[in-house]
């Protein structure tokens, strides 16, 4: 298989890394999608409480990415990685053994602020590692990101079987071993002064307004990434009526990616620039959402099981459609945000534009979410799709509008590896 082959090209580290990110997104995945079903229902707390606790999660990590990255730039990329993973299975652990409010909290502190770290921090060593290639490497990290986030919710639903907190306690255990992998494995890097105070650092990437206009132009990518989560799942239950044609999304969409992520990324990497595959893949991610509005009035329940699958193939296919958006689209950008600046600042660069483009994301979400309670309450069941349509497109020109303003860097940065 051509991906293993690849991945065997790589060095040692890199290879370790690719490894990490299945397992932390296996290990994520088979706990975090279940969190509020065990807060609500296990623990019998309010909806209210359960949106803090949620909340201060993603807060803990959106909000100190920075952070994270910047520690990457000044301590090392491996030992920020480290950290990460340690923290995340102290988190986890603590979401199985504790039961009252502040404990809940503490772990939902410490889990984010793992991520903060380890995200920036892992990228930033790829970036460093892998030299002039870069895409190849952010291609296999994507799909091996890909087939952990396959693999959790599958194993997180067997082992509910038993309760929560086995899923925690095995998402736990898939970080502490990763964990001890990485101190034992990824060689430790002279770490090059960036020469500046961390706030100097800081007001150097923020000043780059370049960077910043990119960041905002994907917020395409991110917003319509997570409607594989949300706004897919929730297309494909209604076509068919069964709650299992949600995991049908992830199936087509893994399948897709071991097979044709590193395929796609070879062949267009010395083919124009990669402007313009970014470009063309988030237009591409747009343009998913047709099929699956096209069909999306549908009130009754499928007659038989024949019809259910006639249904559910426009969902398929648009989720088939945003798979390979994502898969033209992400490599290069991962590629391209070292060549903003220096590569002394490489973490800080990947921090901050997880930041900008983690918040507007967000915000990206919440005209989702209100599209689609809008569309259910007015009957207007096109209109989230829309909404996504809008989002691929806008942030397709941005990137093109761009380019021709020469803001994005011709070539992604080649200096030597120094993490």
């Amino acid at each position: 298989m051509k991906t293993w082959h690849e991945t065997r090209g790589f060095p040692l580290a890199i290879r370790l890394l690719l490894v990490n990110q299945l397992g932390v997104n296996t290990g994520f995945y088979l706990l975090v999608p279940y969190l509020a079903l065990h807060l609500s229902e296990d623990l019998g707390m309010s909806a209210a409480v359960v949106g803090i606790v949620l909340g201060v999660r993603n807060l803990s990590q959106q909000g100190l990415f920075l952070i994270g990255g910047t520690a990457s730039d000044r301590l090392g990329a491996r030992g920020v990685i480290i950290a990460g993973c340690a923290l995340r299975t102290v988190g986890f652990g603590l979401f199985a053994l504790g039961d009252g409010l502040p404990v809940l909290l503490a772990a939902s502190v410490l889990s984010g602020l793992a991520g903060a770290l380890f995200n920036p921090a892992v990228r930033a060593y790829v970036a460093l590692e892998a030299g002039e290639r870069k895409a190849e490497a952010f291609a296999l990290f994507n799909v091996f990101a890909t087939t952990g986030a396959l693999i959790g919710p599958l194993l997180g639903s067997v082992l509910l079987l038993v309760d929560f907190r086995a899923s925690a306690l095995t998402a736990a255990g898939i970080f502490a071993v990763l964990t001890v992998a990485q101190a034992l494995v990824l060689p430790v890097r002279q770490v090059a002064p960036t020469g500046n105070s961390v706030l100097a650092d800081w007001r150097e990437v923020v000043g780059n307004r370049g960077f910043l206009a990119f960041a905002l132009a994907m917020v395409g990518m991110f917003t319509l990434e997570n409607q594989l989560y949300l706004l897919l799942p929730d297309g494909a239950r209604r076509a068919t009526g069964w709650e299992g044609a949600a995991g049908l999304v992830f199936v087509v969409g893994t399948l897709a990616n071991l097979w044709l992520q590193l395929r796609i990324t070879t062949a267009l990497k010395a083919r124009g620039s990669r402007a313009r595959w970014i470009g063309a893949g988030l237009a591409l991610m747009g343009l998913s959402f047709v099929p699956p509005m096209a069909v999306s009035g549908y009130g009754a329940a499928p007659d038989g099981l024949a019809e259910a699958a006639l249904r559910v193939l426009p969902v398929l296919g648009g989720a088939l459609m945003l798979y390979l958006g994502v898969m033209l689209a992400q490599p290069f950008v991962m590629e391209l945000i070292p060549g903003f600046g220096r590569t002394e600042l490489t973490g800080t660069y990947f921090g901050l534009f997880y930041v900008v483009s983690g918040l507007a994301a967000a915000v990206g979400n919440t005209v989702v979410g209100w599209a689609m309670d809008t569309g259910e309450r007015t009957d207007a069941l096109w209109l989230p799709w829309a909404c996504c349509l809008a989002f691929g497109l806008a942030s397709a020109v941005g990137v093109a509008w761009l380019h021709r303003r020469q803001v994005l860097p011709d070539r992604p940065a080649t200096a030597p590896a120094t993490v």
